[in-house]
């Protein structure tokens, strides 16, 4: 039997780390190589290429980076894979994954996975969540899906996913939206049909700066006060409840909005910012006439992504309707 095509690109990250000596902390090591190894199983369901494009932590990896491992992904589907499987660690995979979605223009699906134990510990559940992961990559209703991530027997869309638990196996959710989709007796089952979606161009440059502020009880302006002059190109802020922030933060933001654009999304970590309900200073609707546009179910990170990637292909002013999709 011919069997399909499979890419598995790995990038670092905990499913890949181990203490070089006793005592010491883990760090990235292991390769892809010696991950594909330790899930034999693959072999009888694919052709697999495995290549080790990194050995980082996640939070080190940078745009440059993930969009030369997009051409990397790019060219495997090009040359005939099904589907292609990238593991890196968690602490950035939800925004890796909405930089990829947010790109990612074929049919043919593309995972992301990683692991919340070394692969020194008991019970890693690096092999199994890379091996799920390959399932979905070659299963069929994986397509028109765009990335997805699989981690602990879940699927999940790109753009909902987050990081919701620091050391806990069960760390992924996607709040108020739940997973897409499962691993039942290692077969790939979707709990819904494939959703519209709008694929961006590579960015025409890459240096752009968006910044990503939080509001806080009683916070100043100092750091809002210079962002114009520290060179930005965009602010995201994540907001109180559905998307507010306090009078004096509102004074400021008016006045950076003419200039840059500016996201407010929520920081409570689920549901969307509001559109017509808070009429005070600092509430959405004052912040929608100073400018603002407010991010929906996006979460911060993810309207930081988005609108970094809007600028650098010159599409800023499509933000709108990119904000209304989600």
């Amino acid at each position: 039997m011919d069997l399909p095509q499979l890419a598995i690109a790995a990038l670092g990250g905990t499913v890949s780390m181990q203490a070089r000596n006793a005592g010491e902390g883990v760090v990235p090591t292991v390769s892809g190589e010696t991950l594909l190894a330790s899930v034999p199983e693959l072999t009888a369901l694919a052709r697999v290429n495995v290549e080790t494009l990194g050995l980082l932590p996640s939070a080190s990896l940078d745009f440059e980076f993930l969009l030369s491992v997009l051409s990397w992904a790019n060219f495997q589907i090009k040359q005939g894979a099904v589907g292609v499987v990238i593991s890196q660690g968690t602490d950035t995979l939800e925004e890796t994954a909405a930089l990829f979605d947010y790109l990612w223009e074929h049919d043919e699906p593309l995972v992301v996975t990683g692991a919340m134990r070394s692969a020194a510990q008991a019970g890693a559940d690096g092999p199994a969540n890379l091996l799920d992961a390959c399932r979905v990559a070659l299963a069929e209703n994986s397509r028109l899906r765009g990335v997805q991530v699989v981690m602990n027997g879940q699927i999940h869309a790109a753009c909902r996913v987050r990081k919701t638990d620091s050391l806990a196996l069960q760390a992924f959710s996607s709040p108020a939206f739940g997973p897409c989709g499962m691993l039942v007796e290692n077969t790939t089952r979707y709990l819904r049909p494939p959703a519209p979606r709008t694929v961006l161009p590579l960015p025409q440059q890459t240096t752009q700066k968006v910044a990503m502020l939080e509001t806080s009880l009683s916070a100043d302006t100092l750091l809002l006060e210079n962002i114009l002059e520290l060179g930005y190109d965009g602010l995201v802020i994540g907001g109180f409840g559905a998307g507010h922030v306090s009078q004096s933060w509102a004074d400021v933001i008016e006045k950076i909005a003419k200039k840059i654009p500016v996201i407010v999304a929520t920081r409570t970590g689920s549901g969307s910012t509001a559109q017509s309900s808070y009429g005070f200073i600092g509430g959405e609707m004052d912040l929608i006439r100073k400018g603002v546009s407010m991010a929906g179910f996006l979460c911060p990170r993810k309207a930081r992504i988005l609108l970094w990637l809007l600028i650098g292909c010159q599409r800023q002013d499509e933000l709108a309707s990119f904000l209304l999709e989600d």
